[in-house]
């Protein structure tokens, strides 16, 4: 069984940064799984940020790209999303998830992961 807690969540000024950290434990193979970022805001359904593989390799939703930056520490079992130059549009809950086993298709389907954090809030004011 996979467990996720995110961190790193605040307050921030549109132009900021914040860095979100998402802590995995419980056993999953490092071989062809994705962990991604999702978010929430008020209102709207739950829409992919970014997704990276086992191997590195990473996908963004054409809103955050150029912006944010998704990466992980195998070593620490965690998983980061850099985000700069914030806009009060990025608000939302932000959730990490897991899918320990890769068998294809769009990484924004949320049903193709199997584990889910509880969340963290992102709050960018104008």
């Amino acid at each position: 069984q996979v467990q996720l807690v995110e961190s790193g969540g605040g307050s921030v000024q549109a132009g900021g940064s914040l860095r979100l950290s998402c802590a995995a434990s419980g056993g999953y193979t490092a071989m062809n799984r994705r962990m991604g970022w999702f978010r929430q805001a008020p209102g709207e359904e739950r829409e992919g940020v970014a997704v990276i593989d086992s191997s590195g390799g990473t996908n963004y939703a054409a809103s955050v790209k150029g912006r944010f930056t998704i990466s992980q520490d195998n070593a620490k079992n965690t998983l980061y999303l850099q985000m700069n130059s914030l806009k009060p549009e990025d608000t939302a809950m932000y959730y990490c998830a897991a899918a320990p086993f890769w068998y294809g298709g769009s990484w924004l389907d949320r049903w193709r992961y199997d584990y889910w954090g509880q969340g963290t809030q992102v709050t960018v004011s104008s």
